[in-house]
């Protein structure tokens, strides 16, 4: 699967870089590269793209408020630098936030996220739901099995870091597990199943094992290298949670 990707930034060598970035990664095609939002909003209302690699600061009008007038099914990648906008671009639903100088694998990273959600997108699309689309749940809540690649995976429910879900999709991150297991499948489904008293919404697009929980930074928790952002109205309850098993 091919996506058309285009960038907007007011920097000449952001834009330079990323170009470069963009020309020798096989599954992009670059349609645009724009200096500002006012002009990308022209420029992508004439040509639409699949993905968008986003500055923040910008004059007129910066990313963040341009993101929110872009079309839902466009996938928002913010590139700043400066860090303290990280939470605020989760909760716009980017599919990622990379931190300037960004190197290529960051970037191949985030393009690759991308291309997996299309191409889950277009399966979920193409294949009507079906019983065979959730989880075989067994009585027991220790495991269950998911659909994955035309293969069923047995998930430990106690392996499990966190979910992220992305529409019609799931990733089930596993501890000391690199690669998160893909699934067609609908989080609340999921939801419905895992015990409570271990497992906690903290996001509209996350579930966190609470077992799990080392560090948490900026009201976001840190799972390895991933930071999982908590929504303002999942707050009280992480906080609550944390402040139980604290020693004051």
């Amino acid at each position: 699967m091919k996506l058309r990707c285009a960038i907007v930034d007011d920097e000449p060598l952001a834009v330079g870089l990323l170009e470069s970035y963009a020309k020798k990664t096989p599954f992009l095609e670059l349609v645009g590269t724009y200096s500002s939002a006012i002009e990308a909003r022209e420029g992508i209302a004439q040509e639409p793209v699949d993905l968008l690699f986003l500055d923040i600061q910008m004059p007129e009008l910066n990313g963040m408020e341009f993101a929110k007038t872009v079309d839902q099914e466009t996938r928002i990648v913010f590139t700043t630098a400066f860090s303290q906008y990280a939470l605020e671009g989760y909760r716009t639903n980017a599919l990622d936030y990379l931190l300037k100088p960004i190197s290529y694998n960051q970037f191949l990273e985030a393009a690759t996220k991308a291309q997996q959600w299309f191409e889950l997108k277009s399966q979920a699309e193409q294949k009507e739901q079906t019983p065979e689309g959730q989880p075989v749940l067994p009585e027991s809540k220790e495991f269950f099995y998911v659909k994955s690649e035309h293969r069923l995976i047995k998930i430990n429910v106690q392996d499990i870091t966190y979910i992220e879900g992305l529409k019609d999709y799931i990733k089930i991150y596993l501890e000391n597990q690199p690669k998160a297991i893909l699934s067609l499948m609908r989080m609340r489904s999921l939801e419905e199943y895992l015990p409570s008293d271990q497992f906690m919404r903290i996001h509209r697009s996350y579930i966190v094992n609470i077992k799990k929980i080392e560090q948490i930074e900026r009201g976001r928790i840190i799972f390895g290298k991933n930071y999982i952002p908590i929504s303002d109205t999942c707050r009280d309850a992480v906080f609550e949670f944390i402040n139980k098993h604290s020693i004051q």
